[in-house]
C-alpha cells in the first residue's frame, strides 16, 4: 500500500508541476507500479485494451469528422446569428450552443470551434469579447455532462458501476445532472461576468503572417470575374481536353478548374474531386468548369459549346451554389519574386509554372496594381507577387525554391483549415446514426461498437481527405494518460488504498448521513481537478465513490455521479481544464479572473449538487 500511495503522490506532484508531459507521467507511475509488483503486467496493460480507452480514440475521430466537414461551425453560426446585437441573448446562446455540442464533442474541440465565432460575434455586437470567452470555455465542460460521452470522467464512473456489477447508466442518464450545471451557471454568470470581466481594454489585433484564403480570394476580385459552367452530355466540347479547346486564345477566358463527383452516383458516397485544368485534362460529360474572365467571352462561349450557365438559377451537386472558388485539393497562395530571381523580366508563359510545378498563375500585384488579364504576356519585375493556384502539395513543393521566390504564409497550414463541405450532411447522418444506436436499449449495439461503427463510417464515406488526416485527430496523449492512469485504480483497491481512503471519509462523515459523507468525497474530488486532470482525479475517485457508498449501505450511483460532476466542474483556475486554459489568451484573463468569477461558480455548483443528486437519484 505504502509503494502505491508514494507513486500516486509523486505522479500527482508532477501533475501538478506541469515539467513533464502528462502521459510520460502516468507511463512511469505504470511502470513503477510493474517494477514494484504492485500489479502484474496483465493488469499493468489492461487499460489499453479497456472499451473506455477505445471509445475515446473512436469519438476523437467522429469528432475530428465533424469538424474536418465544417458541420459544428456551420450549425453553431447559423443559431449564433439569432442573437443579432442583444447582448443577454448572445451571452445566452453562446451558453446554449456551446453546451448543446460540447454534449457529443469533446469540450476541448468545441471551445476550438467557437473561439472565433464568438470574439466575431461580440466585436459586431460592440460587446467585449472577455464577457463571453469565460462563459464559454465553462458552458463547454457544463454541455459534457449532458450525455454519456460528454466528458471522460462520465465513461469512468459508468465503466466503475459496470464492472462493480450494477446497471450501466443510459446514454441521456446525465441529462438532468447537465441541465442543473447548466441553470446553475447561467444565473451565477450573469452577474459575475458583467460585474468582474466587462470593463477591459481591447488587446490589439495581432498581425497574422499570411493571408487566408477568403482574403485572398476578395483581394484579387477572383469571385467578380468567376464563372461556373456545367458540360451538358450533348455538348460538343465533351471528350476534348483543355489543350484542344485553346479558350485562352479563342475567348481570352481561363480554365481554372474541373470540378466532378467521382465514384458513386449515391448522394451520401458521393465525393467532388478537383482537378486543375492541366491541357491534357479530358472534359467529360456533368462537369463544372471554374472559368476566369469577361463576362461577354463566358456567354458567347457557353451559347457556342452548348454549356450550362450555373450562377443566378442552379446549384451544383453537393455544392453550396456560391461562385467561388473550393480549396478542397486545390488551393491558392502568393509568392514574392526575389531581387536575384532567374525568371525576372521573363513573361508568365515562358517561366514554367505550369511545367514544373503544376500550378497556374491567377494574378500579379505589383505595387498597388493587380494585373488580372492577359497574364500569359505580362513580362514579370523584381518585386511582384504572384497569385499560384494548384495542388496543396505542389504549392508546398514551391517553398524549396526559395533563391527564385519566397512563398507567403504557410500553405499547408491553410490546406489544414479547409473544410469538406459537402460532406457536412454525411457527417450529419453518421453522428445521429451514433447516437440513436447508443440511445435505444432495443438496438442490441453496445456503445464502443456504435463509435467504432460511427468513426469508421467517417473515414470510409471521405469525411476526411485521408486516412492520415484522421489518425492526426486523436489525442494520443489524453488516450495513453487515461490507458495508463486506469490500473492506478486498480492498484489501489488491490492494495487496500482505496478501502483505507474511503473508511477514513466513512469515520469522519459517515455518521452524518450519506448526504454528508457524499458532500465530503464531492469537494475532495473538486480540489483534486484544481491541480490534477479531471479523467486523472474521476479514475482515482471513483472507487473510493464506491467504496464508501456500499460500506454505508447505499446506492453508489449518487455518489460516482459526485465524482464526475465534481471532476469535471473545475473553473477556479486556468489550467484545470484546456477549455480554460485556450480562453486566456484571447480572453486576456488573469490567474484572479479565474478566481473571482470561477470559485465562486464551482462553490455554488458543488453546493447545489449535493442536494440535488439525492433528489434524481436516490441512496
Amino acid at each position: 500500500m505504502l509503494v502505491t500511495l508514494i507513486i500516486l503522490v509523486l505522479s500527482a506532484a508532477f501533475f501538478v508541476s506541469g515539467k513533464v508531459r502528462s502521459d510520460i507521467v502516468a507511463l512511469c507511475a505504470l511502470i513503477g507500479l510493474l517494477v514494484f509488483q504492485v500489479l502484474t503486467p496483465e493488469e499493468a496493460l489492461s487499460g489499453f485494451s479497456n472499451s473506455v480507452v477505445i471509445m475515446m480514440v473512436g469519438l476523437f475521430v467522429v469528432g475530428g469528422a465533424i469538424f474536418q466537414t465544417g458541420l459544428a461551425k456551420m450549425i453553431s453560426s447559423r443559431i449564433l446569428k439569432l442573437a443579432g446585437k442583444s447582448e443577454l441573448r448572445l451571452f445566452l446562446l453562446v451558453m446554449l450552443v456551446t453546451s448543446a455540442i460540447g454534449a457529443f464533442v469533446s469540450n476541448t474541440g468545441t471551445v476550438a470551434l467557437m473561439l472565433p465565432i464568438v470574439v466575431s460575434l461580440a466585436a459586431n455586437a460592440g460587446m467585449n469579447p472577455g464577457r463571453l470567452l469565460m462563459p464559454l470555455a465553462f458552458a463547454s465542460s457544463m454541455g459534457g455532462m449532458m450525455t454519456l460521452i460528454g466528458t471522460p470522467p462520465n465513461l469512468v464512473i459508468q465503466d466503475t458501476l459496470v464492472h462493480a456489477g450494477f446497471e450501466p447508466l443510459s446514454f441521456f442518464s446525465f441529462l438532468p445532472v447537465g441541465l442543473i450545471c447548466m441553470l446553475t451557471g447561467i444565473l451565477v454568470l450573469l452577474p459575475l461576468t458583467k460585474w468582474f470581466l466587462s470593463k477591459r481594454k481591447k488587446k490589439d489585433e495581432e498581425v497574422s503572417s499570411g493571408k487566408s484564403l477568403s482574403e485572398l480570394v476578395k483581394e484579387y476580385g477572383l469571385a467578380h470575374n468567376l464563372f461556373r459552367l456545367r458540360v451538358d452530355a450533348a455538348s460538343d466540347i465533351v471528350g476534348q481536353t483543355v489543350q484542344t479547346l485553346d479558350v485562352r486564345r479563342r475567348y481570352g477566358l481561363n480554365i481554372l478548374e474541373v470540378r466532378r463527383g467521382e465514384a458513386s452516383q449515391h448522394r451520401f458516397l458521393k465525393t467532388v474531386t478537383q482537378k486543375l485544368a492541366s491541357a491534357d485534362t479530358v472534359i467529360q460529360a456533368n462537369d463544372v468548369l471554374y472559368i476566369n474572365g469577361d463576362a461577354s467571352a463566358v456567354n458567347r462561349f457557353a451559347g457556342e459549346c452548348r454549356l450550362e450557365m450555373m450562377d443566378g438559377h442552379a446549384t451544383e451537386e453537393a455544392g453550396n451554389g456560391e461562385r467561388s472558388l473550393g480549396f478542397y485539393d486545390i488551393g491558392i497562395a502568393e509568392i514574392v519574386l526575389m531581387p536575384t530571381s532567374n525568371i525576372l523580366n521573363q513573361r508568365v508563359k515562358e517561366a514554367g509554372f505550369r511545367d514544373k510545378f503544376n500550378v497556374n498563375v491567377l494574378g500579379i500585384r505589383r505595387k498597388k496594381e493587380y494585373i488580372l488579364q492577359d497574364l500569359g504576356n505580362e513580362r514579370m519585375h523584381n518585386g511582384d507577387v504572384l497569385l499560384v493556384q494548384g495542388q496543396w502539395q505542389d504549392i508546398a513543393r514551391l517553398t524549396k525554391e526559395d533563391t527564385d521566390w519566397v512563398v507567403l504564409g504557410q500553405p499547408l497550414a491553410e490546406a489544414a483549415k479547409v473544410t469538406l463541405d459537402y460532406k457536412a450532411p454525411v457527417a450529419a447522418f453518421i453522428m445521429v446514426l451514433m447516437v440513436v444506436m447508443m440511445v435505444f436499449d432495443f438496438i442490441p449495439v453496445a456503445p464502443v461498437t456504435a463509435v467504432m461503427i460511427a468513426a469508421m463510417l467517417m473515414v470510409l464515406t471521405g469525411c476526411f481527405r485521408n486516412v492520415e488526416a484522421a489518425y492526426k485527430t486523436i489525442n494520443w496523449e489524453t488516450i495513453v494518460l487515461f490507458a495508463a492512469m486506469l490500473p492506478m485504480s486498480l492498484a489501489l483497491e488491490k492494495t487496500g488504498a482505496s478501502e483505507s481512503i474511503s473508511n477514513s471519509l466513512v469515520s469522519g462523515l459517515g455518521a452524518y448521513g450519506p448526504i454528508a459523507l457524499m458532500a465530503g468525497i464531492y469537494f475532495t474530488t473538486s480540489l483534486m481537478t484544481m491541480f490534477i486532470s479531471n479523467t486523472v482525479t474521476a479514475v482515482l475517485m471513483a472507487p473510493i465513490a464506491l467504496q464508501s457508498a456500499v460500506q454505508i449501505g447505499v446506492s453508489p450511483v449518487p455518489f460516482l455521479f459526485a465524482v464526475t460532476v465534481a471532476a469535471s466542474m473545475c473553473f477556479a483556475s486556468p489550467f484545470s481544464t484546456p477549455p480554460n486554459a485556450l480562453v486566456m489568451p484571447a480572453g486576456q484573463y488573469t490567474f484572479m479572473d479565474y478566481i473571482k468569477v470561477g470559485l465562486p461558480l464551482q462553490i455554488i455548483m458543488g453546493i447545489v449538487m449535493v442536494f440535488a443528486l439525492p433528489m434524481l437519484f436516490p441512496f
